[in-house]
Parts: structure tokens; sequence; C-alpha cells
């Protein structure tokens, strides 16, 4: 039977995470209430942020920001975005 958490995203019960992705109290966290969904997304929009922002993660001050970007794609509130990216119509 598949886990279910109430996702801080998207404000719904849906499929949670099969472990948590960073030790600590910030991976039990996520844990306890990202969903599967929620954290599969922010994955990709990492690797994206990365990507087109130049992001060094050898950099503190760039693992910072994706800290707190990922804080508010999470929690469902303003995120940075890729310049001059436009999602594919479903």
């Amino acid at each position: 039977m598949t886990r279910t958490v109430m996702c801080r995203k998207y404000k719904q019960e849906l499929p949670g995470l099969d472990r948590a992705p960073y030790p600590g109290p910030k991976g039990e966290d996520i844990f306890n209430n990202v969903s599967r969904q929620a954290w599969d997304e922010w994955q990709k929009h990492q690797t994206m942020l990365i990507n087109e922002r130049r992001l060094n993660m050898m950099n503190a001050e760039d693992r910072k920001f994706l800290q707190s970007e990922m804080d508010k794609f999470l929690s469902g509130e303003d995120y940075a975005k890729a310049e001059g990216y436009v999602p594919p119509e479903a």
C-alpha cells in the first residue's frame, strides 16, 4: 500500500516519498509534508534552474539560492523560473 501525505504544495492527499531526500529535520519535513509528484516536479525545475542560471553547486551562495527556491516551490509560493521558459501546453 502506498504511503500518502497531505501535500503542502497541492493541499491534498497524494502518494508520498519512499524515503527522506535529505538527512535531518529538513528531510523529515519533506518526507512528511511533500508528495512524490511535487518532489519530482521540483527535481525537474531544479535541474532547469541549475542549467539556465549556470549555478555552481560548489558555490555556497548558489546552494543557498537553490535551497530558498526549493522551499518556495514546495510551499506553493512564487518561485524563480528560467528566463524565457514557456511550459508545454497539455
